[in-house]
């Protein structure tokens, strides 16, 4: 089957119930939003793939395939349907095709003809896991000490958590810890839309950290099958003493685990070994370092994706993309 639109595309995944957010159709419609142009392919009921196009100047584009659904053995994916996926980019006129597979680091053969390791990804590797298939209090004790030391000081000290739907709070709040942490942030708008894609289906919730009804730290998390994803997490610079974050945390993954998920992504940390990230977390607060010490609390195992490849149709311009990443990185 080749290019498909939204409800075909929503059908061909109720078939993979536990596809990657990025791959939900209703995030391509988010991303339509706000300068990109989705496609959809479908092969045959193991493989598809949904393909986001951001245009350029001069009527070229970037195409970027997020955790494709197919099986982990990427060679034997059909050449069909590459053919397929080259069509669709070339109506595109894609300068390359970046894909970054929904796979563990250690499979074998990613990288067939055709395609080339790139030198960039676009999502951050390497994250933090935690399993919430266990009770409560088995997921609570696979926590650092100090973490659950936290969530019981926040509770003790009068935080309470609740489902918000106050978005333009949650991007004032964003922009605070965007300017403070130096990463970042989308327009109100952008949360907005997220929020009325997802939300009314089950697939997403916004939560709020509080203290005598004063916001003190928002978190939107998604969740799609036996799968949750921490994506947009805020707070200011109010009763920071609190640990208002480590409560909201917790009863995010509470929901997720009341939603039938069995894992939580906490979506990104430096992309560095264990024993790096071990003896710097303490020292280094640049990049996603601010967020590692955080985020090793919550127990959990750190993983890595198989790494970003590009399949080129433009080798000059692609050229002066390289050049620039080297130069920019």
């Amino acid at each position: 089957m080749p290019e498909v639109d939204l409800a075909d595309w929503n059908h061909f995944l109720k078939a993979h119930p536990n596809v990657h957010l990025l791959q939900m159709g209703d995030w391509g419609e988010l991303k339509k939003d706000f300068g990109w142009v989705p496609a959809r392919i479908i092969f045959d009921h193991d493989t598809g793939a949904q393909i986001l196009f951001r245009r350029l100047p001069l009527g070229l584009s970037l195409g970027y395939m997020p955790k494709p659904v197919f099986s982990d053995k990427f060679m034997d994916v059909s050449d069909l349907f590459w053919d397929e996926v080259d069509s669709v980019c070339k109506k595109h006129h894609a300068i390359f095709l970046k894909m970054e597979p929904d796979l563990s680091q250690g499979v074998s053969s990613m990288v067939p003809d055709r395609w080339s390791v790139s030198p960039h990804n676009i999502q951050p590797p390497r994250t933090i896991v935690i399993s919430i298939n266990n009770s409560e209090e088995q997921i609570l004790a696979s926590m650092k000490p100090k973490c659950r030391y936290n969530i019981r000081l926040a509770e003790k000290k009068g935080v309470t958590i609740r489902a918000w739907d106050d978005i333009p709070a949650f991007h004032e709040m964003m922009t605070v810890t965007g300017g403070r942490d130096n990463f970042g942030v989308h327009s109100k708008e952008y949360y907005q839309r997220a929020y009325q894609l997802f939300y009314p289906k089950g697939k997403c919730e916004l939560l709020v950290a509080e203290y005598e009804g004063k916001p003190l730290a928002s978190l939107m998390i998604f969740a799609n099958g036996k799968r949750a994803w921490y994506v947009y997490g805020a707070s200011n610079d109010s009763e920071r003493n609190r640990m208002p974050t480590y409560l909201l945390q917790w009863e995010a993954i509470r929901w997720a685990k009341a939603r039938g998920c069995e894992e939580y992504d906490l979506w990104g940390v430096p992309d560095e070994s264990e024993e790096t990230l071990e003896s710097n977390f303490e020292t280094r607060h640049d990049g996603l370092w601010g967020v590692y010490r955080f985020k090793r609390g919550f127990g959990g195992q750190l993983k890595r994706v198989a790494q970003a490849v590009d399949r080129v149709y433009n080798p000059l311009v692609y050229w002066f993309y390289k050049s620039y990443l080297r130069r920019n990185l």
